[in-house]
């Protein structure tokens, strides 16, 4: 695992793929690219357009160049980070900062991947993924980017819960339109809530509530906080999820155990502080009646009446 710092100062946590994976995508790669060659090869040989040998050659050397060079950057560009290697293997390129990789980062890292793979053998770029922290060859290096697998552990994520005061107005959000880049930083934004001074929390809040709210409808009604709408937001996605493909029966699979989230109360009630249960002795009780129960423990919410993810 590690961190990347997106623009709005969100800490992400990422799984950088490993040498050994990120191998067998190039791997998968070079083989599409090699038959793309040989092919397009044949079709000029067997070609009566070029007849001249030396425009034969330079014909080669620019076709060559287009497939070693030009397949990933149209590739990555048009999957956001994703070559048919990566995309076989659940591999993706990322900015440094956690956003999608754009065309410039593509192109360094095609052209760098020219020199790397296709005349040093991959040498340049294995002493480079080795030494590097987060696994970079010179071609992220170059470009800023970070190769992460996006396939991780189903049992490792905490599902968010509904805020109740919220529950009627989520069933009618629309949400095909939610990227699920946004999505994941509205999450990560919850999970790290708690980290988090109350000014930036709520300068946060505001900056990825408005980005959710570009996509969903209808509005949320007023007075409702940036992490009581994302809450709402992401756990209505997730019981739509789990109503169209529900999960196994019981005895095929364990299913993960659910985060401690405290339970919110009624909108616009805040809960006090907790405090240090009671301990109530028998014999301080009157004669004929029995010691009342201690009561429970008050959770910890925030202004809004909402307690938000741990």
């Amino acid at each position: 695992m590690s961190e990347v710092v997106t623009g709005d100062a969100v800490v992400v946590e990422v799984r950088v793929a490993q040498p050994p994976i990120r191998a067998v995508a190039l791997a998968i790669d070079m083989i599409v690219q090699v038959t793309l060659m040989v092919g397009v090869f044949l079709a000029v040989g067997f070609s009566s357009v070029v007849s001249d040998p030396a425009l034969a050659g330079a014909v080669s050397i620019l076709i060559s160049v287009l497939v070693m060079a030009g397949y990933p950057v149209i590739f990555e560009t048009a999957t956001r980070g994703r070559s048919l290697g990566k995309l076989a293997l659940g591999l993706r390129v990322v900015s440094d900062d956690g956003g999608p990789e754009r065309f410039r980062q593509a192109l360094f890292r095609g052209l760098a991947g020219v020199l790397e793979f296709w005349t040093f053998f991959g040498a340049p770029a294995l002493i480079a993924s080795l030494i590097s922290q987060r696994g970079k060859r010179l071609g992220d290096v170059f470009a800023g980017t970070i190769v992460i697998s996006e396939r991780g552990p189903s049992g490792s994520s905490q599902p968010v819960l509904m805020p109740p005061a919220l529950e009627g107005w989520a069933r009618t959000l629309e949400l095909s339109q939610l990227p699920g880049e946004v999505a994941g930083a509205a999450r990560q934004y919850l999970v790290r809530w708690h980290d988090l001074s109350p000014a930036v929390q709520h300068e946060m809040g505001v900056r990825i509530a408005a980005q959710v709210a570009a996509y969903v409808t209808p509005p949320p009604p007023p007075g409702v906080p940036p992490h009581a709408y994302l809450s709402a937001v992401l756990a209505e996605r997730r019981r739509r999820d789990q109503a169209r493909y529900p999960q196994a029966p019981q005895g095929h699979g364990v299913r993960p155990q659910a985060a401690p989230y405290p339970q919110p109360g009624p909108y616009g009630q805040p809960y006090a502080q907790p405090h240090a249960p009671q301990v109530f002795s028998p014999q301080a009780a009157p004669p004929g009646s029995s010691p009342p129960p201690p009561p429970a423990p008050q959770p910890r919410t925030t202004p809004g009446g909402f307690a938000p993810p741990q």
